[in-house]
């Protein structure tokens, strides 16, 4: 094994030692390669391509289909950095089910699985753990909860908001996920839970405080244009860029300056 490759436990130390886990979203293989050679830390498969990639308005849609199949092309890159898939929507409603797609997902490529849910998903993430399957928690908003909650809204805001937050970030530390995603939730609270468990958390709309940080790679890529979340920082324009080089390759065609003498055969 290369001694290079990021596991579960290499994340782990990066906690007990202050430094911060950089984590992005992955679809295909030529994506996770570039991540993979700027050392990206943690590379997350996630239900986020029903949006990014697929066109659906939410991730409700996605299936183990779509997830299998783009965890296999992330997987070919072969990264240094650990490879996480998402369990989809109803995909883990079960303990035999969340076995059996756990499993998988694995078999797929991916190195672990993320979960969505605290305290109502303890049972599942134990026997995923329970049989070798690594599994990351997902606490704060939660994408796959929607029409229960109502929409996107944010956590912690309220006392019984924190105090169920921070329940859900104990309980699953205590069923052995390795570490946790906190989503949309208020900063402090999201502190809080940093301070109080062993495992790193990884913020995505959460603050400054948690061990490490996620983003939706299309969002701070800018290549999903039509919203963009206040927790997104845009690193680049890339649909801009793209539609300039579409529009000049339209251009050239129709007025047959394309191909030219460079791109024909003698």
């Amino acid at each position: 094994m290369n001694e290079h490759k990021i596991n579960i436990h290499a994340l782990r130390a990066m906690k007990q030692r202050g430094e911060k886990i950089t984590a992005l979203t992955a679809y295909d293989f030529f994506t996770a390669k570039i991540m993979d050679e700027v050392g990206v830390q943690l590379i997350l498969v996630g239900d986020s391509v029903g949006m990014a990639e697929l066109g659906y308005e939410n991730t409700l849609p996605v299936t183990m289909d779509d997830m299998i199949h783009h965890t296999k092309a992330v997987a070919r890159a072969k990264p240094q950095a650990l490879l996480v898939a998402d369990m989809p929507f109803m995909s883990y409603a079960s303990v035999r089910t969340a076995l059996e797609n756990g499993g998988r997902l694995i078999q797929a490529g991916a190195e672990a699985v993320k979960v969505e849910g605290g305290e109502s998903m303890i049972e599942q993430v134990r026997a995923l753990v329970g049989a070798g399957v690594p599994v990351l928690g997902h606490i704060g908003l939660l994408p796959q909860s929607i029409l229960e909650t109502g929409g996107y809204k944010i956590q912690g805001r309220t006392p019984q908001s924190a105090e169920r937050v921070l329940r859900d970030a104990e309980a699953l530390e205590k069923a052995g996920v390795f570490a946790m995603v906190v989503e949309g939730t208020v900063a402090s609270v999201a502190e809080q839970v940093t301070k109080s468990v062993t495992v790193p958390t990884i913020g995505i709309g959460a603050g400054a405080h948690c061990d490490g940080q996620i983003l939706v790679s299309n969002d701070m890529l800018g290549l999903f244009t039509w919203f963009t979340p206040k927790h997104v920082k845009r690193y680049a324009n890339l649909s801009e860029e793209m539609r300039k080089a579409f529009a000049a390759y339209k251009r050239d065609v129709e007025s047959g300056e394309f191909p030219g003498a460079g791109q024909s055969f003698q």
